[in-house]
């Protein structure tokens, strides 16, 4: 099974090193209508990275899934390839820290040989994601760019903490569930018609709530505010199998987010351009406006890769590169984006119906929850299904820090996926007849 997997995710990856390599070349040849000179080494990089990732998975998780990343190179590629198109100089930068990220990834792999040696640093990996999720708030190190104080400054440098934070969090509360699930799941205090867990359960949400208050409040982050209390709804959700934690925790998100939409200026700007872009399309509504226009110019079809002109849209490298994707490879290039970000939930999902472990399924369930909840928060806001937020497109949006946590974050899911692989394998004869240690 290790042998068939690792052969399809090669080939796989070859398809998805031609797809990269080609679409540079076209969007070049439609920029200035020259081969870039570069080409070969761009194609060696490429090849090089991919093939240490894969031989780095053959030997270290032979049984893991052979999609996740197939699928995340194709994402990557086509997200450097749309910010060389808009600007070469931040192509680069997002090259350098693709490298980053998929030593990040082979890394985490040499690292961490069982993922359930995680759980045992529960309260490690909250403290410190509850530091990293607040650290923008601390004078001199907090940057505000764009509106949202969700940077950290050092020196030249710039990240995103956040990012760091979310897989800090997804392994504190998968392993707070495992051992709380039965208490939470229970119903001792009735209220009407209602049987509900013992007041003192409901801390948990009650925390998720606050913290993602203060992340939209204080932070102006909206995007992340919602993505964490979404993403420990669903792991709550998963771990007791009651739909009133889903209720319950989106009736107060909903009460937070009018509180905060009645009292807070940043929050009324972005629901005022969600709703009416059109009231100032020359100043707060400028992007949603053109990005707008982007996507419908690009028809079914698109333009063609480098053929759409000057890009207009301000920031088109981060909040809306699926609008430039959208413009030049049209409807049917965004629903190939849309396609391929659900193969990786699918996938993830697959994982985490699979195994037989409770910390590794409620892990899998957080992380690939945190990669799909993001990727449509961004594109809601970009199709205006949703206010607009200042998420990173998964593996597309220019950002290293995204783009390192987003490969740490498959090289778990992998590693789950071979645990699970490794003992639904066939056991040798031997090892069959002595039996095998409990779980």
């Amino acid at each position: 099974m290790g042998r068939s997997r690792r052969t399809t995710e090669l080939g796989l990856l070859v398809l998805v090193a031609i797809i990269t390599v080609s679409a540079y070349t076209l969007a070049s040849l439609g920029t200035d209508a020259t081969i870039p000179a570069n080409i070969g080494t761009f194609l060696g990089v490429v090849v090089a990275g991919l093939l240490l990732a894969h031989v780095v998975v053959r030997r270290l998780a032979p049984n893991a899934d052979p999609t996740l990343l197939p699928l995340a190179g194709l994402l990557n590629g086509l997200g450097f390839v749309t910010i060389a198109r808009v600007d070469e100089d931040l192509a680069w930068q997002q090259a350098l820290w693709t490298g980053v990220g998929l030593t990040a990834f082979c890394g985490t792999l040499v690292l961490i040989r069982r993922v359930r040696v995680l759980e045992g640093y529960r309260w490690t990996f909250a403290l410190l994601g509850v530091v990293l999720l607040l650290l923008p708030m601390v004078p001199g190190l907090g940057k505000e760019i764009n509106g949202a104080r969700i940077w950290v400054g050092l020196g030249p440098m710039s990240f995103q903490p956040g990012e760091a934070a979310k897989l800090c969090l997804a392994v504190f509360f998968a392993s707070y569930l495992v051992e709380k699930r039965e208490l939470l799941g229970m119903g001792t205090w009735k209220v009407g018609p209602l049987l509900l867990p013992d007041p003192k359960h409901l801390g948990p949400v009650l925390g998720a709530w606050g913290i993602s208050l203060v992340v939209m409040i204080v932070e102006k982050d909206l995007g992340s505010s919602l993505l964490f209390f979404t993403f420990f709804l669903v792991m709550l959700w998963v771990a007791t199998q009651r739909l009133f934690y889903v209720v319950l925790g989106f009736g107060l998100f909903a009460v937070g987010a009018y509180l905060a939409w009645t009292q807070f200026a940043h929050v009324q700007e972005r629901v005022d351009i969600w709703l009416d872009p059109w009231s100032d399309p020359k100043g707060s509504g400028f992007q949603v406006v053109e990005a707008a226009f982007a996507m419908a110019f690009g028809g079914v079809t698109g333009t063609g890769l480098g053929l759409s002109g000057r890009i207009a849209i301000p920031a088109a490298e981060n909040d809306f590169i699926f609008a430039v994707i959208s413009q030049e490879l049209g409807l049917l290039g965004g629903t190939a984006i849309l396609v391929a970000y659900l193969l990786m939930v699918g996938a993830g999902l697959r994982i985490a119906i699979r195994t037989d472990v409770a910390f590794e399924k409620l892990l899998a369930a957080g992380l690939t929850t945190l990669l799909g909840v993001q990727a449509f928060i961004i594109l809601a806001g970009v199709t205006r299904l949703l206010p607009l937020t200042g998420v990173a497109l998964p593996f597309v949006s220019y950002g290293g820090t995204s783009l390192l946590a987003n490969y740490v974050l498959v090289a778990l899911l992998l590693r789950i996926s071979d645990d699970e692989g490794s003992r639904a394998a066939p056991r040798p004869l031997a090892n069959a007849t002595a039996g095998s240690a409990p779980r």
